[in-house]
């Protein structure tokens, strides 16, 4: 109703909805692609990691739903992005996560808001949604809301009366006290729900395992042990036939479904559509359910209020805002009259929750933990040059607000101008050299003055920690192969938050014994080491102890793309071809779960080691009779797709005796969209398009460069550019519907398909140019620019056509360059040009 509003008020305005979670963006998708898309004629774009629309469908988009991370990132680069100018209103979810992790991305993009609005001189409405906060109008203030726009309800007002208990435990130690709660929650359910439907959340997914079972073993006393299974018994095994998980194929037997992202994605669809249809009465989930589906529950039971916190390796408190978060699960307008919510706390901590889930509460920033990296990305953008730029960007944060109104919380002793002034400047200054050492910035030399350098544009663009790419200028070197750029990638500081769970260094032990790449035995409680053995596991398709770390994989393939970018352009800044090579390696290796040295023809889906010899046994069958005009060794993909020449009839007959039919056609289908690419290459000089009368070199085809037989002259210490033109030649066999998209079933999100143009010299291992191309649907020709070098003679330089997303499928080519003296028509431009 409210965002009906908005477009009713605000009829051609662009509005951008930022929510804390991608579960919730797709939540509001499905609701809002009928409401507003539908209903309306609005258009309404997703913009998450997972879903990157191209910037046409951003640029038309009249609603994007985004997640403040990506909406951070793209609003970086806000002077060369007219559609993020365009934005009027700026809707903000879950605002009060300002004083959690999260909380400074949220700060900074309403500051950036702020201060884009005050340059284009365009007003954007700020609307922040929360919890009811004690300091609401400190927050109001800094979003520019003035009071008659300013609604604070205490927590006791909602649409639905809620009825909170809060019940406190005995025990020094977390596990007996978790267990010591089970038998409470079962009789919170008798008492307070007994036919209606019952949320419990606990802290992880061991927690809902065996809070699941001691439920069952409770009703196994009573009469009717089955009495929260409201579906017929045998439609229920029919649905328990389906499930993957042993322990849910136990418990939704007894009406219990168990929620919590181990489980397989079907598993999880299964267990949502029997508790929102009422046909199991309870749920037991993780805490971060509070924060994803909108699932009605007339009983909510908190079973303890910590989780384990793998890198502090302790206990700590849930934020007193996600316990608000489960508790409002209970009694949802639309599904109830009335709530209930059923809070289980060490007793300890009994009188703190009394008081702060009845009375509203205060929110602090969090910026200072990251006021590094977000100085970087304003230095990068150029909006901040100097130190007093700094400053005088610190005053539009929320920080700067909370840090006069609430001192001592963050360590000033006095609110007196000289006081302020002088810890501001001591935290721009302790801010700026750390990112000095990262090779971020440049302090010029009257200390005053900020210049980014190409490490702290790389960090920004990539949305990456500067001691990430501190730590690849000090560890990146030239002629490195995949395991040491592995090892890099995986000591990046986005990994440091990688869970390490209770005795999980033991799991890592018995991991780290069946992978090939030996780990530092020490550190095996360490999430950057943990990161390693997941990667390695990944490419080895090897079994994962739990399913814990199938969850905890698909958050370090989530990241590694991006990170390999970055690592790639440091590279290419330091001229380093054989690191460059390795890099694109390495990310056809995370793309499709497969070791380089492993033949490409693993990646084909249901193909495993042991049916690599039936392409060996064809191919020896073949070449007696040299049927179909190929003869030659079936080592990986290309080889394979020239043997069967589109005809799959043939690919059948290889793989039949082992691979089941149903099998194949998936095989076929995979092997049959692969990209094939025909390449041409053209040289001319940059001058060329407005010096119709100079000679133009002879064009350079894929052909003649193959066989060396054509030197082309060229000036030497002249900018040329090398035109490839790329060229899909089963271009009609794709699928419209993946047009764009790699075939990657073992990469957890969807990857656009893509290729890397690297132009090095390989005599002296120096890389010339990088080139990123997106998905070619039909032709595509690409512009590498590069210098030739200073001396006159011979030079044979290379280009590599690499995927981003397949294994076995490149191609190279030699330039023979005769590099003569410079020319005199180009100095000339040159200097005219200059």
């Amino acid at each position: 109703m409210a965002m009906f509003r908005v477009f009713n008020k605000y009829p051609s305005s662009k509005v951008v909805y930022i929510a804390p979670l991608k579960a919730l963006v797709r939540e509001r998708m499905e609701d809002w692609k009928i409401r507003i898309e539908e209903k309306l004629g609005k258009k309404v774009v997703e913009l998450t990691g997972d879903v990157t629309p191209d910037m046409r469908a951003i640029a038309q988009a009249d609603l994007i739903v985004t997640t403040p991370e990506k909406w951070d990132g793209v609003s970086r680069s806000w002077q060369n992005r007219s559609y993020v100018q365009r934005v009027a209103i700026l809707i903000i979810d879950e605002i009060h996560l300002l004083g959690e992790d999260r909380g400074p991305v949220l700060e900074v993009i309403v500051s950036r808001t702020n201060f884009i609005s005050s340059h284009t001189s365009k007003s954007v409405r700020v609307v922040g949604l929360s919890t009811a906060l004690a300091n609401a109008r400190d927050l109001a203030d800094w979003l520019g809301i003035k009071q008659v726009g300013l609604f604070n309800f205490r927590p006791s007002v909602r649409p639905v009366p809620l009825e909170v208990h809060i019940h406190g435990f005995p025990g020094q130690h977390y596990c007996p006290r978790m267990a010591s709660m089970n038998k409470p929650a079962f009789q919170a359910i008798r008492s307070h729900s007994p036919a209606k439907p019952v949320l419990i959340f606990v802290s992880s997914r061991r927690q809902t395992r065996l809070t699941a079972l001691d439920l069952i073993a409770y009703l196994a006393t009573e009469d009717n042990p089955k009495q929260w299974l409201h579906q017929d018994e045998r439609e229920i095994e029919d649905i328990i036939a389906t499930v993957r998980d042993s322990n849910l194929k136990l418990t939704l037997a007894f009406g219990i479904g168990l929620h919590h992202a181990g489980l397989h994605e079907r598993d999880r669809k299964t267990v949502e559509e029997l508790f929102v249809n009422c046909k199991i009465q309870v749920l037991v989930a993780t805490s971060t359910l509070a924060w994803g589906v909108n699932f009605p529950a007339h009983l909510v039971v908190v079973k303890g209020t910590e989780y384990y916190d793998g890198k502090s390796r302790r206990y700590v408190d849930y934020p007193i805002t996600d316990v608000l978060q489960m508790m409002g699960r209970a009694g949802r307008p639309q599904f109830d009259e009335q709530g209930k919510a059923v809070i289980l706390v060490h007793d300890i901590k009994k009188d703190f929750y009394k008081k702060f889930l009845y009375e509203p509460f205060p929110v602090e920033s969090s910026l200072l933990s990251v006021l590094s990296d977000h100085l970087n990305a304003e230095i990068a953008a150029g909006t901040i040059s100097s130190k007093q730029d700094a400053m005088d960007y610190i005053t539009w944060t929320y920080f700067f607000r909370r840090l006069v109104m609430n001192p001592s919380y963050y360590s000033l002793a006095d609110t007196s101008h000289e006081s302020i002034n002088k810890y501001l400047s001591n935290l721009v200054e302790q801010s700026l050299r750390d990112l000095e050492i990262s090779h971020c910035i440049q302090i010029k030399e009257d200390e005053r003055t900020v210049e980014p350098l190409t490490y702290g544009r790389i960090a920004s663009y990539y949305y990456l920690k500067h001691q990430s790419v501190g730590m690849f200028k000090e560890r990146l070197r030239a002629e490195l192969l995949v395991p040491e750029l592995l090892s890099i990638l995986t000591d990046a500081e986005e990994y440091a938050e990688l869970p390490v769970r209770h005795n999980e260094d033991q799991l890592n032990s018995q991991l780290a014994q069946q992978l090939p790449l030996q780990v530092n035995p020490h550190s095996l409680d360490s999430a950057h080491t943990k990161t390693h053995l997941l990667l390695q596991a990944h490419f080895s398709r090897a079994q994962l102890p739990c399913s814990d770390y199938s969850t905890d994989t698909k958050t370090v393939l989530d990241n590694a793309i991006r990170i390999c970018q970055a690592m790639l352009d440091v590279a290419a800044n330091e001229g380093w071809l054989v690191t460059a090579i390795s890099i694109c390696n390495l990310v056809q290796m995370i793309v499709q779960g497969c070791w380089l040295h492993d033949s490409s023809l693993l990646t084909l889906p249901h193909v495993e080691q042991q049916h690599l010899y039936l392409f060996r046994k064809w191919t020896k069958k073949k070449r007696r009779s040299d049927e179909e005009g190929f003869s030659g060794e079936i080592q990986g993909l290309p080889e394979l797709i020239a043997a069967c020449n589109g005809n799959q009839s043939i690919f059948t007959a290889m793989v039949s005796a082992e691979i089941h039919l149903s099998q194949t056609t998936q095989t076929w289908s995979f092997l049959n969209h692969l990209p094939i690419l025909e390449v041409r290459m053209s040289v001319k000089g940059w001058w060329e398009e407005n010096q119709e009368q100079m000679e133009r070199p002879v064009p350079v085809t894929s052909k003649n460069l193959r066989e060396g037989s054509n030197w082309l002259d060229i000036h030497a210490d002249q900018e040329y550019v090398l035109q490839a033109c790329l060229q899909r030649i089963n271009v009609g066999q794709q699928r419209r519907k993946q047009d764009g998209k790699a075939v990657a079933p073992r990469f957890p999100k969807v990857k656009d398909e893509g290729w890397f143009l690297v132009l090095g010299e390989v005599d002296r291992r120096e890389l010339l140019a990088v080139k990123r191309v997106g998905y070619v649907r039909s032709r595509t020709v690409a512009s590498v620019a590069f210098y030739t070098p200073e001396k006159t003679g011979r030079y044979i330089y290379t280009l590599y056509v690499m995927s981003d997303s397949y294994l076995g499928l490149d191609q190279q080519y030699d330039l023979h360059l005769n590099v003569l003296p410079a020319s005199i028509a180009a100095q000339v431009n040159t200097e005219v040009s200059g």
